[in-house]
């Protein structure tokens, strides 16, 4: 029965599947919905309905100004000209003395005045997050692990949610190790620096003059990883700019973008709806992209899915960035100039006893990979690839076609197509067999067929 029960248990098995097959940690792409939902944070017209009642050159309503500069960026560059023209005036007494200093740009008034209202509706612990269901949340946010984090937001909340992760603040992003992990990206700047904000239009014109460069650096971690967008509504104009550049290169056709997904908040989902599962999402006038949609009144049960792999749960996200840039700069770097220093008896015990290296990086290995590998010798991205397909996501299509005319679920059960192995604490991994590469074969091509569990 196609209900919200099912609904869940179905793009859950759609999440869990996508981050076997590409074998890596998701990735987060978070909006101002989510600093709305832990502390009512404001979203960009929020803020600026804000900014224009603290200063009294402001003198008209935000919708006036909205009618007059159409923009919420035009906008910003309007309130930033009144912000420094107050700051000279009357308002003097209302900024520190060094911003007075005539290397500092004409925007920092109207900067400084937003990094002290962000700051002070910011919680300061999570532990000032005294609703218990926000908490409990937060921990299954944690629990994803995520390889990295990336924000337009300006406020520190998601440094509280994730404290051994680094932050990498505005244009810093592009000279960032290609091996990095465990980094919160924010792309439209961070209140620690308030210059580098994007809140004015000389603000936006200089960040899409080198968007390019930050696109093509975001892309390799778009293609390789599963893709969350939280606290985001799929007409946000920073989703279509981003799926904007990427669209061309990791879609074509209008196809489905397999690893992209999109939560979306929506309080008055019921027990007998099954939402959409997939969003088009126009980006321009001639292009549009299919992503995956994830529509939830509670949050639980989608952190709660993403966070399902556990390879690295144990492993201190700041102790793995220094290892894989230590990695990085050891093959560079260090192997050309023959200055390495390595404790060879710890390598040579690591090397020699099975396991021992695979633990160094987090890795945990089967008991009895051999005799798994006889009788189950595929991924679901090899089972595609028999069949023909390029990515995991044909032969997943596939099984769903197989439930939802036979009933049966064959990845719920070890069977004659199927067996879930174990690794770590709460991780599965799924291995099939010749006899489901032949199933799906005539699912395909609309032959008859019967499941034999």
């Amino acid at each position: 029965m196609q209900n919200y029960t099912q609904y869940i248990a179905d793009v859950s098995d759609d999440i869990n599947a996508c981050l076997e097959n590409m074998g890596c940690q998701p990735i987060l792409f978070i909006g101002s919905g989510l600093s709305k939902r832990y502390f009512d944070g404001p979203n960009w017209e929020q803020l600026l309905m804000k900014m224009a009642e603290l200063c009294p050159l402001i003198d008209k309503e935000y919708a006036y100004y909205k009618q007059s500069n159409g923009s919420n960026i035009k906008i910003g560059e309007v309130f930033s000209q009144l912000y420094k023209e107050w700051a000279w005036s009357t308002g003097k007494e209302n900024f520190p003395r060094e911003l007075f200093d005539a290397s500092k740009s004409s925007d920092i008034y109207f900067k400084h005045k937003v990094r002290e209202f962000i700051e002070s509706i910011t919680p300061p612990t999570l532990q000032h997050i005294t609703e218990s269901k926000l908490i409990n949340e937060i921990e299954l946010l944690q629990r994803i692990r995520p390889h990295t984090v990336i924000t337009t937001n300006y406020d520190q909340f998601l440094e509280k949610v994730f404290p051994d992760y680094e932050p990498i603040i505005g244009q810093k992003i592009l000279k960032t190790n290609p091996m990095s992990i465990g980094e919160v990206f924010k792309i439209h700047g961070c209140i620690t620096e308030p210059e580098s904000m994007v809140l004015t239009q000389n603000d936006y014109n200089e960040f899409m003059n080198k968007k390019k460069y930050l696109s093509a650096k975001l892309l390799t971690y778009f293609a390789e990883h599963p893709l969350l967008f939280i606290g985001y509504s799929a007409e946000d104009p920073n989703i279509k700019t981003i799926l904007s550049d990427i669209d061309e290169i990791i879609s074509s056709n209008n196809e489905l973008i397999p690893n992209i997904y999109i939560l979306e908040w929506s309080p008055s989902v019921s027990d007998s709806q099954y939402p959409q599962r997939e969003k088009i999402i126009s980006i321009d006038s001639y292009r549009s992209v299919r992503i995956k949609s994830i529509t939830s009144n509670s949050f639980n049960w989608v952190f709660e899915a993403f966070g399902a792999n556990d390879s690295i749960e144990k492993i201190n996200p700041k102790i793995l960035r220094s290892l894989l840039a230590r990695t990085y700069e050891l093959v560079r770097y260090d192997i050309p100039k023959r200055t390495i220093e390595v404790d060879f008896e710890f390598l040579e015990k690591a090397v020699g006893e099975e396991g021992e290296l695979a633990k160094i990086y987090g890795i945990t290995t089967l008991t009895n990979p051999t005799a798994l590998n006889a009788s189950f010798p595929y991924t679901l991205s090899q089972v595609s690839k028999q069949l023909g397909f390029e990515g995991w996501y044909s032969a997943h299509s596939l099984l769903e076609k197989v439930k939802r005319e036979t009933g049966h679920s064959i990845k719920t059960s070890d069977n004659r197509y199927h067996i879930t192995v174990k690794v770590g604490d709460r991780m599965t991994t799924h291995k099939y067999s010749e006899e489901m590469v032949a199933l799906l074969r005539k699912v395909m091509n609309n032959e008859e067929y019967v499941v034999n569990l």
